[in-house]
Order: structure tokens, then sequence, then C-alpha cells
């Protein structure tokens, strides 16, 4: 296997209104070692993250509600220590991507999401444009 995150268990809350992408993420980040918290919701995702000892979230940008960039600004506004991964399907505006730590197109899943989820939490380590 590469080179996951080998210390305590990191857990990653994922945020994404298609069940399929939810089960692809569990499977994937579980099999790197990584604790995977779930929910289709943006609201209940946005609940979960304010109330639960989180390291990052990895977050879909087009739901009904309220959309990923609204759900990462406010994390970030009570959590900035939380990394967020913007995880779309199609391009999203520049302002989302400023307020994100990182930007993975589902189409790139295979090859970049374990690897920028590993990265932004590695202990000590800031990511921050």
């Amino acid at each position: 296997m590469g080179q996951a995150y080998r210390g305590s268990k990191r857990t990653i809350l994922c945020i994404d209104d298609d069940s399929i992408v939810l089960q692809y993420e569990r499977a994937l980040l579980e099999k790197w070692g990584y604790h995977v918290l779930s929910t289709a919701s943006a609201e209940e995702g946005l609940s979960l993250a304010m109330m639960l000892p989180i390291d990052g979230v990895i977050l879909d940008f087009h739901m009904p509600g309220m959309n990923g960039h609204n759900v990462a600004a406010a994390i970030k506004k009570c959590r900035p220590d939380i990394r967020i991964v913007m995880f779309s399907g199609s391009e999203i505006p520049e302002e989302t991507c400023d307020l994100v730590d990182a930007v993975v197109l589902k189409t790139d899943a295979i090859a970049q999401l374990v690897p920028t989820v590993t990265q932004l939490l590695q202990p000590g380590l800031d990511v921050r444009r």
C-alpha cells in the first residue's frame, strides 16, 4: 500500500448527496486507515462538523439546499483547524477554491483523493495558500 497516514486514526467526514460517492469514499479511505463518517445532507454534515472531533471534510460542491461553498464557509468560520477538500464533478468558482484547503475533481478521484487527504492531515503541516 503506499504512504498512508500511519499515526492514530484520523477522522474524515464525507458530505455528498450521492450515496454511491459516499460508499466509494468510505471504502477508499477506510482501506488507507482513516475513520470515516458520512452524510448525504449538507445541513447534517455542517452540524456534525460543529459537534464532533474530526480532522477533515471531503465536501461535494453541488448539493440541494446548501451548496458546498456555504458549508465550507460555515465550517471554516467556527472550526478553522478542520481541513476541507472540495470534491466536485465539475469546475467550482475561484472564491470557493480560495476558501478550502484543496480541490479534487471526481474524475481524478482514484489518483488524487487519498494523496490529497494524506498530505492535508500531516501533523504540523500548514498547507493554506
